[in-house]
């Protein structure tokens, strides 16, 4: 098969119109990343300090459960849990 050419030429390319919209004025100015999630950081601080490191209610209902025989505790799987965990390190 021959490609043969047609005669037409191609039309010169149109200078692009500049687009006025909101989200093109948003795209054109994106807001600052590192300043947004430097703020973002700041609020999951200040909430983690807000809380107890210990929360006092979990303990509570977790002993009574424990005295009441509701918990099995199973000190041999605790110790190889934690032994997992740390990779049989000393």
């Amino acid at each position: 098969m021959k490609i043969t050419s047609t005669g037409i030429t191609a039309l010169p390319a149109a200078a692009p119109v500049p687009d006025t919209t909101a989200a093109a004025a948003q795209a054109a100015a994106p807001l600052d990343e590192p300043e947004r999630a430097s703020g973002m950081l700041e609020a999951a601080q200040s909430a983690l300090r807000a809380m107890p490191e210990i929360d006092e209610a979990k303990v509570a209902a977790l002993r009574d459960a424990l005295a009441r025989g509701e918990i099995r505790f199973d000190a041999g799987k605790l110790a190889g849990l934690i032994t997992r965990y740390h990779g049989g390190r000393e």
